[in-house]
């Protein structure tokens, strides 16, 4: 089977699936770090699949968060997450506001809340900023606690991989050019929930069932869907196209930081969660409906927290440096603070 075929393509957005077996087993790596490179700097988005991460341990990882969400509240509440620096811990429904827009974010986020609830984790061991397990729960959140500190540590090879194959598309000679820079797992590992939805909310207002349009702040994101799915990428022509869930494989964008450090020659694309509104004649015929449920597992991949970015070689000789370099652990924590 070819190691690049089409996964969507609509509105001049294309996201390529690519096969990752030739690159994880050496016999094709400049092939598919091109491969990569090439879908990054077109749309920001790819699928990838026969990544490393079997399938089995993804659907544990959803059905573990799954199980935590459906805890009490007063539990989730213990565990919250307290501030940008740490982020760390349980977000209810309607802290974060993701939405990209030139408006207070104080009172966006409380006239229109992005309708899902989160658990953010971090690198183990950072003194000061310890992550908020639920360990001490029952043996659920013993179980909990045990597979997600294992299930984050895969996602990080997962990310070592890809970063790799991008310094090869990216005409760095050396593969482990980025090894440095994303050794230390400044990572961090988000679960979602997006609750069940009553159809009727249209009617008092749209807006209100959607994570907003933004761009992630990292390198690169791996993104786990269940398959409700909802995650819309917009196109060069500014519409919202579908990044439907297909099965084995799993969704990469490009982030903020990635495009600063290639000089923009990557893009970090906007996208957004979305449960498009029902028809007239669906909230007539089905009042009481609801739209299910949707999980996803999103796997931030941050380089150290004390690593310097600036326009990689090879990038800006001809034009330039477009942005000055940045140490990313203050990048993150500037835009974090502006979500929250």
């Amino acid at each position: 089977m070819a190691p690049v075929t089409t996964g969507v393509e609509q509105d001049d957005l294309v996201m390529p699936v690519i096969d990752m077996t030739s690159f994880l087993n050496g016999s094709a790596k400049q092939e598919i770090g091109a491969a990569i490179a090439h879908a990054f700097k077109q749309s920001g988005f790819l699928y990838l699949k026969n990544h490393g991460i079997p399938q089995s341990v993804i659907d544990t990882a959803f059905e573990t968060s799954a199980k935590f969400f459906a805890r009490p509240q007063a539990q989730k509440d213990e565990l919250a997450w307290t501030d940008a620096k740490s982020n760390r811990g349980y977000v209810a429904s309607g802290r974060e506001k993701l939405a990209d827009l030139p408006e207070d974010v104080g009172t966006l986020r409380e006239s229109n809340p992005d309708l899902k609830e989160n658990m953010e984790i971090g690198k183990e061991g950072v003194e000061g900023m310890p992550n908020r397990w639920p360990a001490h729960f029952d043996e659920e959140g013993e179980n909990f606690t045990a597979f997600f500190k294992q299930f984050f540590n895969m996602a990080h090879n997962l990310n070592v991989a890809v970063m790799r194959a991008i310094a090869l598309g990216m005409g760095i000679q050396d593969e482990c050019f980025f090894d440095d820079y994303i050794n230390k797992t400044d990572n961090n590992l988000r679960l979602l929930h997006y609750p069940a939805v009553a159809k009727s909310v249209f009617q008092t207002g749209q807006n209100r069932v959607r994570a907003g349009e933004h761009s992630d702040y990292g390198s690169i994101t791996l993104l786990f869907q269940d398959s409700v799915g909802g995650l819309e990428v917009k196109s060069p022509k500014g519409t919202w196209v579908r990044a439907t869930p297909i099965p084995g494989t799993i969704v990469v964008n490009a982030g903020d930081l990635l495009s600063r450090w290639s000089n923009d020659e990557i893009k970090s694309t906007k996208h957004r969660v979305v449960q498009p509104p029902p028809s007239p004649e669906d909230l007539e015929n089905d009042p009481n409906g609801v739209f299910p449920a949707r999980y996803s597992i999103a796997y931030f991949c941050i380089p150290n927290s004390e690593a310097f970015i600036e326009a990689l070689p090879g990038t800006w000789e001809a034009s330039g440096k477009k942005y000055p370099g940045v140490f990313s652990g203050q990048y993150q924590v500037q835009r974090l603070e502006e979500t929250y």
